[in-house]
């Protein structure tokens, strides 16, 4: 049977260490305020802006609940002119609240909701006049959309729009404008088919966003500055086996990388001739990976960070962190660093064309990082014509399916039946 691996539990045992972990014990009524949980700051040269989207597809029903429209909550991350602004929440109350409620933690339910980001909220982008390449970001399952705002924010600060999206009924909740808020039907399900519908189900997500994103009506008044010819995908865990269906499925999308993520529906050879980036955690071989590999058609990596956790790629090691948690092998600023660097020079190679020596050998810069295969293949990107739009770790000992269930941090590791998900 396939399994996923829960990222989204993981954030719920990592909240649940970091109860165990801060000193003198779980947090009670009588503990002293928490210290403020900070983002690091992003590194490029841009100021970042962000917005949020709520997307209903008129033509698609949830593939959890049937009876209604599908519908999205989209976080999208932006360069940005100097402006006065507020300061972008980091989630909401009430989804802080589902995940920390979700193992009844004895932690402030706002507690994620209180994390200070580095985005000042609905400030004007700034103008391109090719238009910035658009990235989106898919999270791990069970997890939302803000686990990969750190990278979000690097991202756009060095001249990306990202597009970090909810999966409704994927997350411990995902909170639409109304006040609904959209509980995780698919953590409880277990099923053969159920990595499959995950997926597939992301994949027509993820077309349907850049339909509303670069299509003849964008939804976003900002859209005018995205460049539709250049399109990025990068997913956590199964955002990231998502990110590969997505190859297969919508020749829109230009590159695509997975970042801890086993490959829960097989890639047929030759499907995939756009590139692709592997990135794992310090963990066991991903046999899927191996299944695969060989089939990949393009330019193609296989990396792995030795002494990095399944949840290194996310925002949870550098916030648990600041809460007094050990992140293991590799310090948590440099877990957040080494994904933004590898992730930004995997997208500036294909989706600028700009040649990374990053991405050519192990560098002495990063040690960590080992690369397990590599392929170059010449590759000439061909352009569509332009739509103007008015202008840490120790490795699990075993596993029945060793890509899927991730350490919860590094060395920290809860033992949880329903991290056979992901």
């Amino acid at each position: 049977m396939t399994t996923l691996r829960s990222g989204g539990r993981a954030v719920v045992v990592l909240v649940a260490l970091l109860a165990m972990l801060l000193p003198g014990g779980p947090v009670t009524a009588e503990t002293p305020a928490l210290p403020a949980l900070v983002l690091p700051a992003p590194t490029g040269g841009y100021r970042v802006g962000t917005t949020w989207l709520h997307l209903t597809d008129a033509a698609r029903s949830d593939p959890w609940r049937p009876e209604v429209r599908r519908e999205l909550m989209v976080s999208l991350w932006y360069p940005a002119v100097p402006a006065p602004g507020r300061r972008a929440p980091y989630t909401t109350a009430a989804v802080s609240a589902r995940i920390i409620a979700a193992e009844g933690l004895p932690l402030p339910p706002d507690l994620l909701a209180t994390v200070r980001t580095n985005a000042r909220r609905d400030v004007p982008i700034r103008p391109a006049a090719r238009g910035w390449p658009l990235v989106v970001l898919s999270p791990g399952f069970s997890l939302s959309r803000e686990s990969l705002t750190g990278l979000a924010e690097d991202l756009a600060s060095r001249g990306h729009v990202v597009a970090g999206a909810d999966h409704p009924y994927e997350a411990w909740g995902v909170e639409f404008p109304d006040g609904r808020v959209a509980e995780c039907l698919a953590c409880q399900v277990q099923g053969p088919d159920t990595a499959a519908r995950v997926i597939e189900g992301r994949a027509a997500d993820v077309s349907f966003l850049l339909d509303q994103l670069t299509g003849p009506r964008p939804v976003w008044r900002g859209a005018r500055f995205v460049d539709p010819t250049r399109v990025g995908m990068v997913g956590h865990s199964i955002g990231g086996a998502s990110a590969a269906q997505v190859l297969r499925t919508d020749r829109r999308v230009d590159a695509g990388a997975d970042l801890d993520g086993s490959l829960g529906v097989p890639v047929p050879a030759g499907s995939v001739t756009r590139p692709f980036l592997f990135v794992a955690s310090d963990r066991p071989t991903d046999v899927s990976w191996l299944r695969d590999w060989p089939g990949l058609a393009g330019w193609k990596r296989w990396l792995t960070v030795t002494g990095g956790g399944h949840l290194s790629f996310t925002d949870r090691p550098v916030l648990g962190a600041q809460l007094g948690m050990d992140p293991g092998a590799i310090p948590a600023h440099r877990q957040l660093l080494i994904t933004r660097e590898y992730t930004a020079a995997f997208l500036d190679a294909h989706l600028r064309d700009r040649r990374q020596c990053l991405l050519d050998a192990p560098s002495p810069a990063y040690p960590e990082v080992d690369f397990r295969f590599r392929t170059d293949l010449l590759r000439i990107r061909r352009r569509r014509p332009r739509l103007r739009i008015a202008e840490p770790g120790k490795p699990r000992s075993s596993a029945p399916n060793p890509g899927l269930l991730g350490d919860a941090l590094a060395t920290n590791r809860v033992p949880n039946p329903h991290d056979a998900w992901v």
